[in-house]
């Protein structure tokens, strides 16, 4: 992801320059934990020098706007609003999910403790809505419903993520729509949005949603895979993270739906309640590629992304720009992070 968003670099300064402008709004202890946690300070709030992360689905957002013909800063606000929801959601799933390290660093519950951080994502959370309104602009209100839209389908693919880890079977089908609801929805709407706010048509409004929802559920299987087998050096995040809170990710329900010895002693390591050891971890991560969850969700993903691709073909965007997209949506079947 780093050559691809390097690429980038004007609308990467303008998504940071977006994103800081919108922080300093905030009151001082939210806007101190939001930039903690877009690595811009340290814990003690003295500048880092770096960047807000990679800022894939707001570079998704000014993509789509150029696509659609238009000219990608209109677009800045839709794409800080969107990281800013994607942002605050990370924030409270960390708390949900117990995990103490993103990008490297303690998450933002562990520096300032549960209660603020739980207030720290809901500041973020609000902020989006109010840097997509303008009241001069037109597609303010439609951007805003659309938003807070995927919000609500955001929310209730994290209730169902929660509900899984409590129930012994989860089908495939079930952890798919999970995956749709959780991830795939915000990257539809990032691109929905970008289109939107580029003047697209409705068809290329569609058109660009349907890829930004493929290729999010594509982005889904790759972090699924990172979680279970991705370098901690590289994703930020602890060896087996995903297997160590007994996650019904993609490629472990798979796993968990195949027919075996393997996928039996796979149930039984996440039917336990005690937490699974180190020895137990890596056997988990070896019963998941024996039962085949490692494969289906490799092959998943590229499949997905080429679908994606493909939803761009006929809806008369600008082709130099699609073949950009189809390079964003190679990039985040290869990333490694």
């Amino acid at each position: 992801m780093t050559v691809l968003t390097d690429r980038y670099a004007a609308e990467r300064e303008a998504i940071d320059a977006g994103l800081r402008s919108a922080v300093d709004r905030l009151p001082a202890a939210a806007s101190r934990g939001a930039a903690y946690h877009f690595g811009w300070t340290d814990a003690a709030g003295a500048e880092t020098g770096r960047g807000s992360g990679k800022a894939l689905r707001p570079l998704l957002t000014l993509l789509a706007a150029k696509a659609a013909g238009g000219d990608w800063r209109a677009a800045v606000p839709a794409a800080v609003a969107v990281e800013l929801v994607h942002n605050f959601s990370l924030v409270h799933d960390d708390i949900i999910d117990r995990d103490a390290m993103r990008r490297h660093r303690p998450t933002v519950w562990k520096v300032f403790g549960t209660t603020e951080a739980i207030l720290i994502g809901d500041a973020m959370h609000a902020l989006a809505f109010e840097v997509l309104s303008d009241p001069g602009d037109d597609r303010a209100a439609v951007g805003a419903g659309q938003l807070a839209a995927t919000v609500r389908t955001l929310v209730e693919g994290q209730l169902a993520d929660t509900v899984f880890e409590r129930r012994e079977h989860v089908g495939l089908a079930e952890c798919i729509a999970m995956s749709e609801a959780k991830t795939a929805s915000l990257m539809g709407c990032a691109t929905s949005l970008g289109a939107l706010y580029g003047g697209g048509s409705e068809t290329q409004v569609r058109a660009l949603r349907d890829f930004g929802l493929r290729l999010g559920l594509a982005f889904q299987h790759v972090d699924d895979l990172l979680g279970i087998w991705g370098d901690p050096e590289v994703t930020g995040k602890s060896v087996y993270s995903d297997l160590r809170n007994r996650k019904r990710s993609l490629p472990v329900t798979a796993a968990l739906g195949s027919v075996g010895p393997e996928a039996a002693e796979l149930a039984r390591l996440y039917r336990g309640t005690a937490p699974l050891d180190e020895s137990q971890l890596r056997r988990a991560a070896e019963l998941v590629e024996a039962c085949g969850g490692r494969s289906a969700s490799e092959s998943a993903a590229a499949r997905l992304a080429a679908a994606a691709s493909a939803a761009l073909a006929t809806a008369g965007l600008r082709p130099e720009v699609v073949e950009e997209l189809d390079g964003v949506a190679a990039s985040t079947v290869g990333r490694t992070r």
